[in-house]
């Protein structure tokens, strides 16, 4: 939800699981992504407004909705309030069906790119 108390693109927003039981059945019970997927790694939403999704689950709804505008999935675990481990195997699922894009950030044979942590750092020292 945002600072007014709307759901986001308005989809409905899963409800804060009271137990631990809601991811797990989320998830079927898998704790890992079928696909390595990065923290950073920016989800966009592959379908369109028109596209009828109540037959998926509120958390397929709630993701396709919130990224209709690129996000990084670690912001889609904080907006929604879902476990990043969560969050994680779902957006991998939903990309598998083609109902997001995952746009994998790129590493040069595993160095982190400089440009990117010169940015950070920068931003750190502002605050």
């Amino acid at each position: 939800m945002d600072q007014w108390g709307q759901p986001y693109g308005g989809a409905p927003l899963p409800q804060e699981p009271s137990s631990p039981v809601r991811p797990y059945t989320v998830t079927g019970g898998r704790t890992a992504p079928r696909m390595q997927l990065a923290l950073e790694a920016l989800v966009s939403s592959a379908t369109s407004t028109h596209l009828d999704l109540s037959g998926r689950p509120p958390e397929h709804r709630a993701i396709s909705s919130l990224c209709r505008q690129v996000r990084s999935v670690a912001e889609v675990s904080a907006m929604l309030r879902i476990p990043l481990g969560v969050v994680r195997v779902v957006i991998a699922d939903m990309a598998a069906e083609g109902l997001v894009h995952v746009h994998q950030p790129q590493l040069d044979a595993g160095k982190p790119d400089l440009n990117l942590l010169e940015r950070v750092l920068s931003g750190l020292r502002r605050l």
